[in-house]
């Protein structure tokens, strides 16, 4: 491991443990935005460590500073040459980027339920990321004990969305004057709905008042927040978990965008950068192992290699949709064979073909 990458992972996994620090504290003095800030920090350092890791480059030719955390997360994700990120880790991270945004801007008030899923979500994805791309186990670098506790845990996010919006009411109902502390508890609710339906930018004050008029006039959260219906908590053996679906029957689809069209997320821009991971067309691929295309598509078809996100990808741009494969298609293929031979694979595909009505 080059030193520069080992200083920032190091310095990434001391933020790590601030932040768990900070989160833990018995006291709220400064507690939620120290703990955010230091959360985003910790994957802003662990990026950069891991696009240098894979042979990238965290500064633009001639620059000073190195790169921002939204060009990080964008290469993370859609260069060829370094992706490591799936769009539910970006949407995590850009969630995490939003809230501390805020909280270190402006003004912020979230729940103690809404907290602990995003820092717990953080640390899972952080162990994750950190095996998947250093092959280092999390207990290495963290003490077994450190972790995020949470006297009540949610594990429903619509049962934590439901107290909120029942929280906000109150907050709301004439003659409280409590309006700007309702604004700043809608705010954390708001930067996960548009982080969900692809938009980058902090809501305004007056994007607020108007998500309040729709609560106090009794609109639910799935209505107010259709992004965030999108979100789903998942619990597992280490802690709830944060999934993000993004399909159209689970949740709202991504809105692909040209990148630098303004106010959008990284995941909301159109990948163009995916042609360069997923470079290879059947015609490619097959050359490649020596078949041809009907042999090779019966060798991917058999090995189920459309299901696996790494090998095979439709790419859609425009009206045209390209079904491409990776690099790691070629491996899987060759690894495959030799396992089960073309013939043996293209006598099965001939004999399922024969008994189909």
């Amino acid at each position: 491991m080059k030193r520069e990458v080992k200083l920032l992972l190091n310095k990434a996994c001391d933020s790590l443990v601030l932040a768990i620090e900070l989160f833990n504290r018995p006291y709220n003095r400064g507690r939620v935005s120290g703990t955010l800030i230091m959360l985003d920090h910790a994957f802003e350092m662990f990026l950069k460590a891991a696009i240098l890791h894979r042979g990238g480059r965290i500064r633009e030719k001639r620059a000073k500073q190195t790169i921002g955390f939204d060009a990080c997360v964008r290469r993370s994700l859609t260069d060829g040459r370094i992706k490591y990120l799936s769009e539910e880790q970006a949407l995590v991270l850009q969630t995490i980027n939003g809230l501390r945004d805020a909280a270190q801007h402006h003004l912020l008030d979230i729940s103690e339920g809404q907290l602990y899923v995003h820092v717990q979500s953080g640390v899972t994805l952080f162990r994750d990321l950190l095996k998947s791309v250093f092959n280092q186990e999390l207990t290495t670098r963290l003490p077994t004990r450190v972790l995020p506790v949470s006297t009540s845990p949610p594990t429903d996010l619509a049962t934590l969305f439901d107290s909120e919006i029942g929280e906000i009411k109150k907050l709301l109902t004439p003659g409280q004057r409590r309006t700007l502390e309702a604004l700043a508890r809608l705010r954390p609710l708001a930067i996960l709905d548009a982080t969900m339906r692809g938009e980058k930018e902090q809501p305004s004050d007056a994007d607020l008042r108007r998500i309040a008029k729709e609560v106090s006039r009794g609109r639910t959260w799935t209505e107010i927040f259709p992004g965030a219906a999108a979100v789903k908590i998942v619990a597992d053996s280490t802690g709830p978990t944060l999934s993000l679906r993004l399909s159209k029957k689970e949740g709202i689809p991504v809105q692909l965008v040209p990148e630098g069209t303004p106010g959008a997320s990284v995941v909301a821009v159109k990948r163009v950068n995916e042609l360069d991971f997923y470079s290879l067309g059947a015609k490619q691929l097959a050359e490649k192992v020596g078949l041809t295309i009907p042999k090779v598509v019966a060798v991917v078809d058999y090995l189920g290699l459309r299901q696996q996100t790494d090998c095979y990808k439709e790419i859609r741009i425009g009206k045209s949709v390209f079904k491409r494969y990776s690099p790691k298609a070629v491996d899987a293929v060759k690894e495959g064979l030799k396992r089960t031979s073309v013939d043996e694979i293209w006598r099965k595909r001939s004999v399922k073909a024969k008994e189909a009505p």
